[in-house]
């Protein structure tokens, strides 16, 4: 499971430490791809192979079909650590996202969101407030309580 929040810099060619402990979990090899709410996604091969098995099951003839499935594998891109456990993000990637200089790596659960520092915090600031009636919608149904 991926959990934590951590913050870095990226550098002007693209490069982003990843922490250690998601390293570990990323393994060797994983992909980068556009997220939903302007962060990237990153997965490990086996979530990833995961998630292409069920979007495989949407039906190609619907168009909001196709328009996810082109915009979120033309972005994504297999990678791996340097020496240095950094990643190189396509500017197609750090473009999309709006990184600048100071990103947010956060595990979540099952990928890790990379996410420009002031998008954030916009993004945390425009839902806490909300927080409780989302919970409150999302486990009124499920078994699950907190």
């Amino acid at each position: 499971m991926l959990m934590g929040e951590y913050h870095h810099n990226i550098d002007d060619k693209g490069r982003l430490v990843i922490p250690n402990k998601f390293r570990e979990e990323l393994g060797d090899t994983f992909v980068i791809a556009r997220g939903i709410e302007k962060c990237l996604y990153v997965y490990s091969n086996h979530e990833w192979e995961k998630l292409v098995a069920k979007l495989n099951t949407l039906p190609f003839t619907k168009k909001d079909a196709r328009t996810f499935t082109r915009t979120f594998f033309s972005g994504a891109t297999v990678c791996e650590f340097d020496k240095n456990g950094r990643i190189n993000i396509t500017s197609p990637l750090v473009s999309y996202a709006g990184l600048t200089k100071e990103c947010v790596i956060i595990g979540v659960n099952d990928r890790l969101e990379i996410w420009d520092e002031n998008l954030f915090a916009d993004f945390l600031n425009d839902n806490s407030k909300q927080l409780d009636l989302i919970a409150e919608n999302l486990f009124e149904v499920s078994d699950v309580t907190l």
